[in-house]
């Protein structure tokens, strides 16, 4: 399962996902576009670490969580 995480920030929100180099570097974090998560969201193999800046907070979405929790988190995209 894919695993992506949204920062939410004082500044605005972004989405990252973490590559795992083979060798002895370590693991790149790259910023991924909106559409990009939303597209393997639908698909179903796709979770979502929601990470907070500010409370040092974290909530994981999933395709199966409440729609309630991916529209308030997430937004209309995800449904």
């Amino acid at each position: 399962m894919k695993r992506y995480t949204k920062v939410i920030g004082l500044m605005g929100n972004y989405f990252t996902k973490e590559f795992e180099k083979k060798k002895k570097h370590k693991a790149k974090t790259r910023e991924i576009k909106e559409d990009t998560v939303a597209k393997y969201f639908h698909e179903g193999d796709t979770e979502v670490l929601v990470y907070f800046q500010e409370s040092d907070k974290s909530i994981l979405i999933t395709p199966f969580s409440s729609v309630e929790e991916i529209r308030r988190y997430l937004g209309e995209k995800f449904i």
